[in-house]
């Protein structure tokens, strides 16, 4: 049974949270008890299996493959045709890496949901959109063809938009998800242009075999307008300027638990991006590189500047989220850039890209304790704008340390996460031309200026009378936001031992070449 399970892990993460998705549509609003359980069951168990694969490739050092309808050990070529048919599940070191915090923040982001939304109606609609979701973020990450990838895409992107609609709050909330369902319709059409123009030329869709294919010829008119469709596609649904202006509507009107893991939904077309960009254009790496940076800074610049006049907490920190991937963007163009040079550039692509694989981790775990931290506050006390809280250290003192760590941390400062991955960009960014560090190292100190702000204006200060009954927020809010907290300091206490066991493999991944 062991042997079964282990085998079909990667299967299992999106099949078992799908089936209870189903499962929970057939219930609807009866059994109440059975549907929170369901719920619960569904995220922990797609989360284990994701989990489960993801230390089973860093334990080996080899990818899992799984080929759906083959025999065991089978690969995508192994049929009589030749050709790579069958859907094809690959998670390599890469994969590994994205998998953790996606599987870990699911489970986070699902049980404080149960608290949050605990009294609100539409509670039969919410559950299956959020296992949809999980399902779709972790098939995303583990799948090996293009097309699959674009399913996967299609219900992160619809689960997203009715989820980010969920509270309907006044109609800002609709035109959010409306938003967000009609980019994401763009980014999904321009994907599926770029992936048909590959498929017509090489009649392939798994991804190894189109590396191969590319890359044994001078690119065509086609694979220009190809890596053109895919990569815009990309950035505009992981929210990279100038693409990024849905990002504060939606992250800043969907509920707490939704808006953290709609990050992670955003992580998964980042690495789509940096795996396509590495392994399947590598003859554009220049152009590539210097688009990603300059992405990257405009992306840093704006996202901070916008936030600096921002009142509204969740819509500050929603603007951050665009400021942060902007540094992903600028290790992953430095590395770009690096894998185009000279033969002994090869240690800097690989030291660039770490460093922008490491902050996309700590990303994912510092911004979604912003945003659950902002959502427990809004739901204690049912205001949002700076300028009407005040002193709520003293009612919410666990959810104002968890705060607090996770504003040093964003704002790059030690011995938190977020200095580790900053500083690495820092260097890697410099080695490359000190103007990318100087702007870095900028926006950086914009962010601290930015969270100063928001935490004195939300937690510090006299105590005012129209918050005196408020309490802390219960606690299956409060423990999602003390595992990020811990998680937050041990990284950035230990950073030596992410950097060996995770990001120095899953970067090589794509500096060494299609895999």
């Amino acid at each position: 049974m062991i042997a079964f399970l282990q085998l079909h892990a990667p299967a299992l993460a999106v099949a078992l949270p799908l089936a209870a998705a189903i499962l929970l549509l057939a219930l609807g609003n009866h059994a109440k008890r059975l549907a929170g359980f369901l719920f619960l069951a569904g995220l922990l168990s797609g989360a284990c299996f994701a989990w489960a694969t993801a230390l089973r490739v860093i334990a080996t050092g080899t990818p899992v493959d799984y080929v759906f309808g083959a025999p065991a050990g089978a690969g995508p070529l192994d049929n009589p045709a030749g050709i790579a048919l069958r859907i094809a599940f690959r998670v390599d070191a890469l994969g590994a890496l994205c998998l953790l915090p996606a599987a870990l923040l699911s489970c986070l982001a699902g049980h404080y949901s149960c608290a949050s939304e605990r009294v609100t109606t539409g509670g039969a609609f919410f559950r299956p959109l959020f296992l949809l979701l999980s399902a779709g973020v972790y098939g995303m990450l583990s799948t090996g063809d293009l097309f699959n990838f674009f399913v996967f895409l299609e219900i992160t992107s619809l689960s997203g938009a009715a989820l980010a609609a969920y509270r309907v709050d006044g109609g800002l909330a609709t035109e959010a998800g409306f938003k967000y369902a009609a980019l994401s319709s763009l980014a999904t059409m321009a994907y599926l242009l770029g992936a048909a123009l590959l498929i017509a030329q090489y009649d392939a869709l798994n991804l190894r075999v189109l590396a191969q294919a590319l890359n044994s010829h001078a690119p065509t008119a086609l694979d220009t307008m190809a890596m053109v469709c895919l990569l815009s596609a990309l950035l505009l649904k992981c929210g990279a300027f100038p693409l990024h202006q849905w990002v504060p509507d939606v992250y800043s009107r969907a509920p707490g638990g939704v808006s953290a893991f709609l990050l992670v939904s955003s992580q998964a077309s980042l690495y789509a991006l940096f795996r396509f960009a590495f392994a399947l254009f590598p003859q554009f790496a220049r152009l590539n590189g210097a688009l990603l940076l300059l992405a990257g800074a405009f992306s840093m610049f704006v996202g901070v500047t916008a936030a600096l006049a921002q009142h509204d907490v969740k819509r500050l920190i929603s603007h951050h989220a665009v400021s942060q991937t902007g540094y992903m963007l600028l290790g992953a163009g430095a590395g770009l850039w690096w894998t185009a040079g000279a033969a002994g550039e090869g240690t800097l692509a690989t030291d660039a890209l770490a460093s922008g694989l490491f902050h996309m981790v700590n990303y994912a775990l510092y911004n979604s304790l912003l945003f659950l931290a902002a959502g427990a506050v809004i739901a204690a006390t049912k205001r949002r704008d700076l300028d009407e809280l005040g002193g709520l250290g003293h009612r919410m003192p666990v959810t104002a340390a968890c705060f607090g760590l996770g504003a040093i941390a964003i704002a790059g400062l030690p011995p938190l996460s977020g200095f580790a991955s900053k500083w690495g960009l820092y260097v890697t960014s410099f080695r490359l031309s000190p103007f990318w560090a100087v702007v870095a190292m900028a926006v950086g100190l914009m962010t601290l200026a930015s969270f100063v702000k928001v935490f004195h204006s939300v937690f510090l200060g006299p105590q005012k009378e129209e918050f005196a009954s408020v309490e802390e927020a219960p606690k299956a809010m409060t423990f999602p936001l003390v595992v990020l907290a811990v998680l937050t300091v041990l990284i950035g206490l230990f950073p030596g031992w992410t950097f060996d066991r995770l990001l120095g493999p899953a970067a090589a991944v794509l500096t060494g070449g299609a895999q």
